[in-house]
C-alpha cells in the first residue's frame, strides 16, 4: 500500500481536478493496489463468515470522488480509499466490515452503523431481552484485544423512548451505531501482512457482526 499512502498524502495537500489528471495513472496504480488487498482480505475472511462469500472486491470499493452537492467543503476527491465487506454488497445495511485507508487516520471497522429505525429497534430490544449475549461478546479477550468497546460515537444522553432511564442496560440502549473500530498506524497499513492482520481484527469482530444479523432475522 505505498503507493496509495504517498498517493493520498498528496492529494490532501492537492485536492483539485487538475491536479488530479495529470497524476490519474498514479491513482489507477492505487486502485489496484487496493482492489488487491481487499481480495485477499475477502479470501481470508470466507474461511470464518461464510456470508460474504463471492463478493467481488471492485465491487466492495468506494469511489474516491466526493458528493459535494450538500457540503460546504467543495474539494472534489475524498483524502481517503475505502472498502465495505457486507453480505449482500457495499450498499447492504447487514452488518460487515469496513476498511479505511487514509495517511495517519486509517482503521477498521465493522457492525452497523446508522441502523434504519425498525433494526435499530429491533437491536434495543434484543439488548432488553438478552443482553448477557451482547455483554459476553463484548467481553470476549479477542474483542478486547482490538476494539476495547463499541464505540460511542452519536450515543444518546438520555434514555431511548420506550426505556427507563434507569433501565439495567441503559448505557447498551444509548447506543445509535453498534459498531467498533479498531485505528491503524501507517506501518500497519504498509506492511507484507497487512491483509492478514485485517483478517484476524475482523474475526475478532464475527461474533458481534452474527449478534447484529441476528437482530435481523
Amino acid at each position: 500500500m505505498e503507493t496509495s499512502i504517498k498517493f493520498l498524502k498528496q492529494l490532501s495537500k492537492n485536492n483539485n481536478k487538475e491536479w488530479f489528471d495529470v497524476n490519474r495513472k498514479t491513482y489507477e496504480i492505487c486502485k489496484t493496489e487496493f482492489e488487491t488487498v481487499v481480495k485477499s482480505v475477502i479470501d481470508k475472511c470466507t474461511l470464518f463468515d461464510t456470508a460474504i462469500l463471492n463478493l467481488e472486491a471492485k465491487k466492495c470499493m468506494f469511489r474516491i470522488n466526493k458528493d459535494v452537492r450538500f457540503s460546504k467543503d467543495k474539494s472534489p476527491y475524498k483524502i481517503n480509499m475505502g472498502a465495505s465487506i457486507n453480505p449482500g454488497g457495499k450498499k447492504s445495511m447487514i452488518p460487515g466490515y469496513y476498511i479505511h485507508i487514509e495517511p495517519n487516520n486509517s482503521f477498521l471497522a465493522g457492525g452497523c452503523y446508522q441502523p434504519a429505525p425498525e433494526m435499530l429497534a429491533a437491536i434495543r430490544q434484543e439488548i432488553d431481552y438478552n443482553s448477557s449475549e451482547l455483554k459476553k461478546i463484548l467481553s470476549a479477550k479477542d474483542f478486547k484485544i482490538y476494539f476495547k468497546e463499541l464505540s460511542p460515537e452519536d450515543k444518546l444522553k438520555t434514555s431511548p423512548k420506550g426505556y427507563d432511564k434507569n433501565h439495567p442496560e441503559i448505557e447498551l440502549l444509548q447506543h445509535r451505531h453498534f459498531i467498533a473500530i479498531h485505528h491503524l498506524k501507517d506501518e500497519d497499513v504498509l506492511s507484507k501482512n497487512f491483509p492478514t492482520y485485517v483478517s484476524k481484527v475482523f474475526k475478532a469482530m464475527l461474533p458481534l457482526n452474527l449478534f447484529l444479523r441476528n437482530c435481523m432475522a
